[in-house]
């Protein structure tokens, strides 16, 4: 004689747990979301362990997201490749897995870290894309009703709705504060940054500079090559100078093909040399090398230094701004700084 049917939740419980997911999808905070979906699913089939892992999809890896019944910390940087054990496999195939006896099946072989007699293996899929994976270990897996099974997929869907969203709204805060075409900080991320540097070095007594650079004779860069090859060499310029200067300092696109260099706690000394440094390097590499083309940049930097300079941020960008346009009006390819401008009238 068969065995009842593992009990399952109600047509009630589902509607209940459905509008309660559908409010779940709303939260920001993807840990918060997901581990409230994964709670709903411990109290209906009560695992001795469970896991939820995310898709990398830039490195076509799993990572574990969150985890009960086992040590977080022996797991945080594990990374599962696709097609790998269980969890891969979910991935790589998008289908769900149901295994009540886990010596029978080849797949959990490789998932030594666990004891594992059972498991249900569900994918988290939105656009035909699998975005995670659940894990359900050692519970109840025999004859699974249709309306169990049938809450496991909605709460699923909704966690993969909840991924997209978290990811959607990660994506437009870092357009708030960064350029889409360098991946720099934006200006409006500038003037954030300046208010609360100019707080905290007046408070403490210190200095911060400025170094604004200005690519000279870019049209020529859209003409020769393209508007698109232009913004690559924008992309490629940003990043080199980010690459050159300090892991504390801060780069920045100020518009077109303007950038903005923040030196926290230099001086007036030190930023001209930064100064000097950016521009005889830069100066020396070719940008596009990966298309073939070999495209020189030369550019325009002025200085300007909180506060023996300026004490207001917004007069200090203006300074920076005079020193370059002094060059441009004149050499161009050079660095000028605010206090020998000063001098000089």
């Amino acid at each position: 004689m068969n065995p009842p049917p593992a009990p399952g939740p109600s047509q009630n419980d589902l509607l209940v747990l459905h509008n309660v997911a559908r409010a779940l999808t709303s939260e920001l905070d993807l840990d918060s979301v997901l581990r409230a979906i994964m709670r709903q699913m411990e109290q209906f089939f009560r695992p001795e362990q469970w896991s939820l892992l995310i898709v990398d999809e830039a490195r076509q890896e799993l990572f574990y997201a969150v985890i009960v019944g086992h040590s977080e910390a022996g797991l945080r940087e594990v990374r599962v490749k696709m097609g790998e054990g269980l969890a891969g496999w979910v991935a790589q195939h998008g289908e769900t897995l149901i295994i009540p006896e886990a010596q029978d099946d080849p797949r959990l072989k490789s998932e030594r870290r666990f004891r594992i007699r059972s498991a249900i293996c569900m994918p988290l899929r939105s656009r035909h894309r699998t975005l995670g994976v659940i894990q359900l270990f050692n519970c109840q897996v025999e004859n699974l009703a249709d309306d169990t099974i049938s809450f496991l997929h909605l709460l699923c869907d909704y966690g993969a709705i909840a991924i997209e969203n978290a990811r959607a709204v990660e994506r437009i805060q870092e357009l708030t504060v960064t350029d889409d075409c360098t991946g720099l900080y934006n200006q409006r991320q500038l003037y954030r940054v300046l208010r609360t540097e100019s707080e905290q070095a007046g408070a403490a007594g210190g200095a911060f500079s400025l170094v604004f650079i200005d690519l000279d004779r870019f049209k020529r860069v859209n003409d020769e090559h393209g508007h698109l090859a232009g913004s690559r060499v924008l992309a490629e310029f940003g990043q080199a100078v980010r690459s050159l200067v300090r892991s504390g300092d801060s780069v920045f696109r100020y518009g077109g093909d303007e950038f903005i260099v923040l030196l926290h706690g230099a001086g007036p000394e030190e930023a001209e040399r930064m100064a000097r440094y950016l521009h005889k390097t830069l100066r020396r590499r070719t940008f596009l090398a990966a298309e073939g083309r070999e495209v020189s940049i030369r550019a325009s930097y002025g200085v300007a230094a909180w506060p023996s300079d300026s004490a207001d941020v917004n007069e200090l960008i203006r300074k920076a701004d005079a020193a370059m346009y002094s060059v441009k009006g004149t050499t161009r390819d050079n660095v000028a700084t605010a206090s020998r401008l000063k001098r000089r009238s």
